[in-house]
């Protein structure tokens, strides 16, 4: 593999592309479909994910890429890139101007690189495992709120919350009247990019997959936040459920969230 640095260049480099592809296409009419209940896809998602899967297949032939349109390939290599083209689908085609890129490359169950862009306020955050975490090439940090009370966080919702119990109604029910405000944007990316900014103090969500979170889970962690499962266990990125938070309101989130 190239060094640390390198992936990271070129993950940055790929990210922005991909972002200037899906701001160039934001205001022509897209083609959507049914990827799964209430779950949409665009052509755009799949051009983007073919820019960044084909460049990434000629720089790193041995990886594995895991993407969200399945035009990558996962073979058992040790090293796998995790791509989310369009993270924030649904605010894309109704126009709402909040969505992003995610890249990220691990090695076995350890993150290395983590990038993720924001085109419509040309936000780059990225981390390096061990090299800190960045906003366009300033430092970011968590913030150091203590007290749900006096904490905005954020959540989502599984794409099919009509038909599965567990589709954290009761979870946001719970939360709403112990903090200070929710945030629900649509792209989870981005809210664990905006926990390690500082600028909310946590991020819970279920049903979600690998590359919503692979890379906005690192710069969490690099900007010293926490990231965990449930019950707070080791953070696992094939795990459907996650809290990330800045630390100090993580044990508190976990006891009123009832994920012991």
């Amino acid at each position: 593999m190239r060094t640390l640095e390198g992936a990271l260049e070129l993950a940055i480099v790929l990210a922005r592309r991909a972002g200037r592809l899906l701001l160039r296409q934001a205001r022509r009419p897209k083609a959507e479909t049914q990827k799964g209940a209430q779950e949409l896809v665009t052509q755009v998602d799949r051009a983007s994910e073919a820019l960044i899967v084909r460049v990434l297949r000629e720089a790193f032939p041995d990886h594995d890429i895991e993407a969200e349109e399945g035009l990558g390939q996962v073979r058992g290599a040790p090293f796998r890139w995790f791509v989310d083209p369009l993270d924030g689908t649904h605010n894309y085609v109704h126009g709402y101007p909040h969505y992003a890129v995610s890249l990220a490359l691990w090695c076995g169950e350890e993150p290395l690189v983590g990038v993720v862009y924001e085109p419509v306020r040309r936000e780059c955050f990225w981390a390096t495992r061990g090299g800190g975490a960045f906003l366009n090439g300033q430092p970011i940090r968590v913030s150091a709120r203590d007290r749900l009370a006096e904490s905005l966080v954020s959540t989502g919702f599984p794409y099919d919350k009509a038909a599965r119990p567990d589709n954290n109604l009761a979870e946001f029910a719970r939360v709403m009247p112990v903090v200070s405000g929710i945030r629900r944007s649509g792209s989870a990316a981005l809210d664990l990019c905006y926990v390690a900014a500082g600028r909310q103090e946590a991020h819970w969500e279920m049903g979600l997959k690998p590359w919503d979170v692979a890379a906005g889970g690192l710069i969490v962690l690099e900007a010293g936040g926490r990231v965990s499962g449930p019950a707070g266990r080791s953070w696992d990125v094939h795990d459907d459920r996650i809290v990330a938070s800045n630390g100090r309101v993580h044990e508190e989130l976990l006891q009123v969230l009832g994920w012991f």
